[in-house]
């Protein structure tokens, strides 16, 4: 059974999500840690459940959700999975960061591509892969099938959805995602996303103003 625990960090209050096991191999998903105390609060948690951190992965990657991505990999040696997509994304950061008043400790290259449709497993645990452009080029969401739980990164939220306003942003495409990936899911699927409270699928088909 996976266990997920959220935490809230830095300036844009982005969600950091760890999911393990009865293994106790975890996953990190999105580390978003900025200040030092962010960090520690990763590490105290991990620590404290006697957790094997075994993979890294980002749903896509503007700054806010790999702030994190050399800090883990300086701590566990992981370094971080993605679509081959979002390379341009992170590759753009060090770039904007310095103008945005924002120390950015530059990400590890990815060495693992993730596409559509591949099976994550860790533990005795899988996710699957959903790819859902439109707010970033190659965005991608992390289905738990067994738990009915979706780690949905910055695509839907509660009562909106992702902006399609930065580079490699798209509102149709944003839209068409959420209708034929993420709408097909089962109503009762519990969506955790990149920033704020999570929510349902059959919640954000009934009343999210954008459909």
């Amino acid at each position: 059974m996976i266990n997920l625990q959220q935490f809230t960090f830095n300036a844009y209050q982005e969600n950091t999500y760890l999911l393990y096991d009865e293994t106790g191999e975890c996953v990190i998903i999105d580390p978003g840690m900025y200040e030092s105390y962010e960090q520690n609060e990763l590490v105290a948690f991990i620590k404290e459940k006697q957790l094997k951190p075994v993979l890294l992965l980002n749903t896509h990657c503007h700054i806010d959700h790999v702030f994190g991505n050399k800090f883990v990999f300086e701590q566990w040696g992981l370094k971080p999975q993605c679509h081959r997509g979002e390379l341009p994304v992170l590759h753009a950061i060090p770039g904007y960061a310095p103008a945005m008043g924002f120390r950015y400790d530059v990400s590890p290259e990815p060495e693992v591509f993730i596409e559509e449709g591949d099976v994550i497993k860790f533990g005795s645990s899988e996710l699957e892969t959903i790819l859902a452009p439109g707010h970033s080029p190659a965005h991608l969401c992390f289905y738990a099938k067994s738990e009915n739980i979706l780690i949905g990164g910055d695509v839907l939220f509660y009562g909106s959805i992702g902006r399609t306003d930065l580079p490699g942003g798209n509102h149709e495409q944003l839209l068409h995602s959420i209708r034929e990936k993420l709408f097909i899911l089962p109503a009762d699927c519990k969506v955790y996303p990149g920033h704020g409270q999570f929510t349902l699928i059959g919640n954000e088909k009934a009343h999210n103003p954008f459909f």
